[in-house]
């Protein structure tokens, strides 16, 4: 099934620098430019290559599979990490995946999306990485406008022989009066685009709450901003891109228990029931303000955390836990201010709460009502967790941190730069 490509663009007013006449008498300003960064699109159906490590520019999601963790370069591919040794993990290779944000592996084969394709990897010799198969736009567009940015170029981008595969956002400094008629519309041009766990044998890996993609069984379940994408992989080098389903507005991530899928949107969690596993069907939804929300399940209990500011929508933060002994009627139990929560994990009674650059905060959540606070590792940019039964791993600005669990605590086991 063939699906077009989508890229999800929000009319944004676009802050620009002001300034004072005394501070600046020539008329210029610093401004945030985002510039399309393109290649061909024969050059983009060939862009898989394996090549040796090198420095990680944007920390993206963290996934972890037998004795390797493999690290998202938002965009540009994956770093493969050696962690036979998690006291001395060390990077072996950087696999060049355009677009890539997301992975999921299953028995020696790693799915990753590249913008609107599927890219399948036989990872079985992780010193001879391969390309078996490539599906040509069964996936969405997964390149979202750069909010951040005061002024967006891509003036020449030819989208008839070109692909986007993402944005570079610099400061430049530019002639104030410019500045404000690129703002205006003299640089954007919208009618270019259509708006809108590991075992002995393989297994499959595990990633953080921040993940699209999720493996149950037979099944590869990638969500974008609207639908779940479903994919039969029984056949693993020939996964068969099923119906999408509908599954409502602003999707972001997806977290699996049991016959159920938890959805984590811009406006709430979304509930699936897969017990049929090609065609999920809606249980039910708990709504909350707009806000950036990732989801994770253990036993009673949905944590959620809502992340405000930016183009998330709220302005309050906070970590919601949601009674779901009734699946069919989840209500809030109960939440806690945060200041930027990002991901989030759960192992046995411990609670694992990545507060981006308020660092990592480790609960108590034997009592949902009061949560005790175990540690709080703060000077540190945290972005997500993997709870492993052996360890957690973290990913935070350009750092992969390892954990190791003390019956009160967490401790340090290590760290490596990423860059």
């Amino acid at each position: 099934m063939k699906k077009k490509i989508l890229l999800i663009v929000s009319i944004v007013a676009l802050t620009v620098v002001s300034c004072d006449d005394n501070d600046e008498p020539d008329g210029y300003a610093d401004y945030q430019v985002a510039k399309a960064l393109v290649i061909s699109k024969e050059e983009f159906a060939n862009s898989v290559d394996i090549i040796a490590p090198r420095p990680i520019d944007e920390s993206g999601k963290v996934y972890s599979y037998q004795d390797y963790i493999f690290i998202n370069d938002k965009y540009q591919g994956i770093h493969v990490i050696d962690n036979s040794n998690p006291l001395q993990p060390v990077k072996i290779a950087f696999i060049k995946i355009p677009g890539n944000v997301d992975i999921s592996v299953k028995d020696y084969f790693l799915y990753a999306d590249s913008l609107m394709d599927l890219v399948v990897l036989d990872i079985s010799d992780i010193n001879a990485i391969s390309q078996v198969n490539r599906l040509e736009n069964v996936l969405y567009n997964n390149i979202f406008w750069p909010f951040e940015a005061d002024i967006i170029e891509y003036e020449g981008y030819d989208y008839e022989t070109e692909i986007l595969i993402g944005w570079e956002t610099v400061t430049e400094r530019r002639l104030i009066e410019e500045a404000e008629s690129l703002r205006n519309g003299g640089g954007i041009f919208f009618d270019d685009f259509a708006l809108a766990e590991t075992a002995n044998d393989g297994g499959t890996g595990e990633g953080g709450s921040l993940a699209r993609f999720k493996i149950v069984e037979d099944y590869l379940y990638a969500v974008d901003s609207h639908n779940i994408n479903v994919f039969d992989i029984s056949d693993l080098e020939n996964p068969e891109d099923l119906e999408d389903v509908y599954a409502g507005f602003d999707i972001e991530t997806i977290f699996n228990r049991g016959n159920h899928l938890f959805l984590g949107s811009m406006r709430g969690m979304y509930i699936y029931d897969i017990s049929s596993p090609a065609t999920p069907t809606f249980v039910s939804e708990f709504e909350h303000g707009t806000a950036c929300d990732p989801v994770v399940v253990d036993g009673d209990y949905a944590y959620v955390t809502l992340r405000g500011g930016n183009n998330c929508g709220a302005l309050e933060s906070g970590l919601f836990i949601v009674d779901i002994s009734n699946i069919e009627k989840p209500e809030l139990a109960i939440d806690y201010p945060m200041d930027e929560p990002y991901g989030l994990g759960i192992k046995d009674e411990k609670l694992f709460v990545c507060d981006g650059s308020s660092g990592l905060k480790v609960y108590d959540k034997t009592d949902i009502e009061n949560l005790v606070a175990l540690n709080h590792f703060k000077d540190i940019v945290t972005f997500d967790v993997i709870p492993l039964e052996s360890h957690l791993i973290m990913v935070g600005d350009g750092v992969l941190y390892q954990y190791e669990y003390l019956e009160d605590e967490i401790k340090l086991m290590s760290q490596i730069g990423l860059d």
